[in-house]
């Protein structure tokens, strides 16, 4: 018997995460799976026939998440100069079918397939087996999704609301807001809430000298195209911890904890908030701290409705890569 076999992709604006599935082994264990640096390469074409050239497997068919909207089979890579057509890659890959979709989608496509060992709690709540799901991911940008019962299984929709106007909820976001408005055209949550928008908050409290930037972290981060992982490590560190990173990262965690309970009330999101992305899960400390959690239920007179919501961090980093395999398998050639 002949084991057909799919290429699932994600690709974001810092890393692209590719692998080759076969239904067999299912979506946990990847045939091959490697990691490439975006930027490195001209457009998605280039890096998927290098990536072809590395293995010895046939591929004809693809699923691939993409960190941007979707239509009509055309995507543009927010943080990238990428243009995906489905159309060309078909042809210039010889594959027999591909679909590209929002990354988010594709990470909301394998919340049903995780595991408590895939899972952090932060709010145990009262799940609504069969309600909607609402999913948030810091990553280079925010992305956001979310999840609805068809009665047989979760159906996953895009979203771009990681670019919704921030509204802040503090005098200190509020300055922040003004900071923002003199540097940008519009404000978004993204702005703020995301690997490129952490740096906009460190410059807020550097530049309005809430806190003093050292020296050695001045030169440090003077080196740095990204500097993120900077800040996020000499806020966790218990060497060389700052304070001024670790404010950047208390408001940080503060923001995305109103918007992940906003995006709890936009789709009533009964059976959970799953925040997913590279960076929560290397803050879970601080997303335990309480901060984001005040946040998340300061809804006014909804409050008491969402605090009965769960709130996880997804630890498995493979998950966007999961999702874009149980698409092609399930929905492509189902």
């Amino acid at each position: 018997m002949t084991v057909r076999m799919l290429l699932a992709g994600d690709i974001g604006g810092t890393k692209t995460r590719l692998g080759v599935f076969s239904r067999e082994r299912g979506f946990r264990s990847p045939l091959v799976e490697v990691n490439f640096v975006s930027a490195r390469y001209p457009d998605f074409t280039a890096m998927i026939k290098e990536f072809l050239g590395r293995i010895d497997l046939t591929v004809r068919d693809a699923c691939v998440g993409v960190a941007g909207p979707v239509t009509q089979g055309v995507a543009k890579v927010t943080n990238l100069p990428w243009v995906l057509d489905e159309k060309r890659l078909k042809r210039d890959l010889r594959l027999s079918s591909i679909k590209l979709l929002n990354d988010l989608e594709a990470l909301a496509c394998a919340v049903p397939l995780l595991e408590a060992s895939d899972l952090h709690t932060l709010n145990k709540g009262r799940p609504v087996p069969g309600g909607n799901i609402a999913i948030l991911a810091p990553g280079t940008g925010l992305g956001e999704a979310f999840l609805t019962w068809d009665g047989k299984r979760y159906v996953s929709h895009a979203s771009e609301g990681g670019h919704a106007d921030f509204a802040p909820n503090t005098p200190l976001e509020r300055e922040l807001l003004r900071y923002l408005q003199g540097r940008f055209d519009h404000v978004s949550y993204e702005k703020v809430c995301s690997g490129a928008g952490m740096p906009n908050i460190y410059r807020f409290l550097r530049d309005r000298k809430h806190f003093e930037e050292p020296p050695w972290l001045s030169a440090k981060i003077t080196r740095e195209e990204d500097f993120t992982p900077v800040i996020v490590s000499n806020a966790l560190g218990r060497r060389n911890q700052t304070d001024l990173c670790v404010k950047t990262l208390d408001l940080f965690v503060s923001v995305l904890g109103a918007e992940a309970g906003n995006m709890a009330l936009r789709v009533l999101a009964a059976n959970g908030v799953y925040i997913g992305g590279g960076i929560p899960r290397r803050i879970v400390r601080f997303l335990e701290n309480d901060r984001f959690m005040r946040s998340f239920r300061r809804k006014g007179r909804m409050s008491n409705l969402i605090a009965q919501i769960p709130v996880y961090v997804i630890l498995n980093p493979d998950v966007a890569l999961m999702g874009a395999a149980w698409y092609g398998f399930n929905c492509i050639h189902s």
